[in-house]
């Protein structure tokens, strides 16, 4: 798939750390319970570490003691994208980053969470920036 952003991997190599890179573009994971925005109460936008898309709002966060921050619902629609996932014995659900395909995490549906929409993204914290609102 064409991207809006669309970089060689030695050119995400010199923008992001060996860590982002791992996790947002080879479909690496963070260690569980090592990202600070998994319970940070700040109202804002949380955005692609990779290339800047606004992802996901503050409002539609949850703690869903997963290890990683979890969301109810991206931002729009069309700011992620989905992939299926045969790795790890099982099918499951990947999300990317709509504008450049970078990796974020992977939405499960069906849990039992008390949102809106029963899913949960189950999202790297280091493929995340967060843009507080300003007010």
């Amino acid at each position: 798939m064409a991207y809006d952003v669309s970089k060689t991997d030695d050119e995400w190599r010199e923008e992001l750390s060996s860590a982002e890179f791992h996790v947002l573009r080879k479909a690496g994971t963070e260690r569980p319970f090592s990202s600070s925005y998994e319970t940070d109460p700040t109202v804002g936008v949380y955005a692609c570490r990779a290339c800047g898309a606004e992802l996901f709002r503050s409002e539609t966060k949850f703690d869903a003691h997963c290890g990683w921050p979890a969301f109810y619902s991206p931002l729009a629609g069309d700011s992620v994208e989905y992939v299926e996932d045969k790795s790890m014995f099982r099918t499951r659900t990947e999300v990317r980053c709509a504008t450049c395909g970078s990796h974020l995490g992977h939405v499960f549906e069906g849990e039992g969470f008390d949102t809106p929409t029963d899913q949960r993204y189950c999202i790297n914290g280091i493929a995340l920036q967060l843009r507080p609102d300003e007010g």
